[in-house]
């Protein structure tokens, strides 16, 4: 006879002939129902900062300090207990020493194929700030870049770039 699976809080005991060495549940205990978590992709954080107060505005660029190596826009994972908004402003003051003032938010992106790494969703805002960024936590270097223009980027971050040049030509036709 064939051994019953019974699922507890601390998951599953086998119940069932006896002497075959499992933990019996005892029916008189009540039990607490078992709850499966889902699993889900990581949250992340990007953002494009303008630089208001250099000609042209561009826009800051890390170069990523470990794999996957390349240049990237400044973010990160969400903390948990954390709101979007305050990772983003705590990953580019990591990142990049600037306090920035959040702007509107660009996009989600998605894709799972986006990072190699995991299944990552990014939430993307726009941002400002003023002052000269300096290279710290996961970024060995910046780079002030003309948006229109930026070297090959990591990830999607060439995509969020071309969506949010499109937000921008958009804003200023309006």
């Amino acid at each position: 006879m064939p051994a019953k699976v019974q699922w507890t809080a601390c998951g599953a005991s086998r119940v069932g002939r006896k002497g075959i060495g499992f933990a019996a549940v005892s029916a008189a205990r009540p039990r607490a129902k078992v709850v499966a978590v889902p699993v889900t992709p990581k949250l992340t954080v990007d953002v494009i900062i303008e630089l208001t107060d250099h000609p042209r505005r561009p826009i800051v660029v890390i170069e990523r300090k470990y794999p996957p190596l390349g240049f990237a826009l400044p973010g990160g994972f969400v903390d948990v207990g954390e709101t979007v908004e305050r990772a983003a402003i705590r990953e580019a003051l990591e990142e990049t020493g600037l306090v920035i003032h959040l702007g509107q938010l660009l996009g989600v992106y998605s894709d799972p194929a986006r990072d190699a790494r995991l299944h990552a969703v990014s939430v993307v805002f726009m941002a400002t700030a003023v002052g000269e960024p300096v290279a710290a936590d996961d970024a060995q270097a910046i780079l002030l870049v003309d948006p229109c223009h930026p070297p090959v980027m990591a990830f999607d971050h060439g995509k969020i770039l071309q969506d949010y040049l499109s937000c921008r030509q958009k804003q200023v036709t309006e």
